[in-house]
């Protein structure tokens, strides 16, 4: 029976075909979309910073891009998957106050970008669809039946990766 998940800021949840993962509100924040698609188990992180360094008391939180990305591919790998298989889908990180020529480091979403994309390269895993940066919001669903993500905005606006 499918079930639809809802995976809140700051968190991750991991399944199996034929569930569903969705994420609401990803403006600075980014969404990660892990999959492996031969055993159908996936995974849906809601990162709303990019790394737990120099960070005291909550340093393993899946709020942090490195922490969630490692601890989202350790429970698939627990529960069948294989990291040679694992395929990533990301979206989000927005700059949503649309401030020209902001410094880096002043820009949250540019820096998740930036942060997701290096934690994902480091544990190998190959990025097959971005939707990143930008001004607006998104709803990531992820349906781990066939791999697909539908982005919506609230402009009405539906794109698939």
């Amino acid at each position: 029976m499918k079930r639809t998940i809802s995976v809140p800021i700051g968190e991750f949840r991991i399944s199996t075909a034929p569930d569903v993962l969705i994420t609401h509100n990803l403006g600075s924040c980014v969404g990660i979309a892990l999959y492996d698609a031969f055993s159908k188990i996936g995974g849906l992180a809601h990162i709303s910073l990019p790394n737990s360094k120099n960070i005291n008391g909550e340093s393993k939180a899946p709020k942090f891009a490195n922490v969630a990305i490692s601890s989202m591919i350790k429970k698939m790998e627990n529960i069948g998957a294989n990291r040679i298989y694992i395929i990533a889908k990301i979206a989000g990180g927005g700059n949503m106050f649309n401030l020209k020529n902001l410094p880096l480091e002043m820009d949250v979403g540019a820096q998740n970008v930036l942060a997701v994309k290096k934690y994902l390269a480091r544990q190998g895993i190959r990025i097959i669809a971005d939707d990143t940066l930008g001004h607006h919001p998104r709803t990531m669903e992820f349906e781990l039946g066939t791999g697909k993500v539908t982005l919506r905005t609230k402009m009405k606006r539906e794109k698939y990766l």
